[in-house]
């Protein structure tokens, strides 16, 4: 099992509960490819660098989790055509 995170831009215009359901979704995903989730953090609403669908600010989410080798690639099938979510990176964190 490889330790990895998922960072998540959310869609700053949508209600609270939508945006929970957003994260709640990705959780889900993450559980039914074998992973098992360590940690949510949530950063709040941020200043993006450049606008993204015409929007200018979003909520930021990072997913820590631990998951085999294919499950990455299983998560970001399922993330990359989520509504509200603007952007998304998986990336495996070292052993440090």
């Amino acid at each position: 099992m490889n330790k990895y995170e998922l960072a998540l831009v959310v869609n700053a215009k949508i209600e609270d509960d939508a945006r929970a359901a957003v994260v709640e979704k990705a959780k889900e995903y993450i559980t039914r490819a074998g992973g098992t989730i360590s940690e949510v953090e949530e950063w709040g609403k941020k200043k993006l660098a450049y606008e993204i669908q015409k929007m200018s600010d979003g909520f930021f989410y990072f997913i820590q989790f631990e998951a085999s080798a294919a499950a990455p690639a299983q998560i970001e099938q399922h993330v990359r055509i989520m509504d509200n979510v603007l952007r998304f990176l998986c990336v495996r964190k070292d052993e440090a």
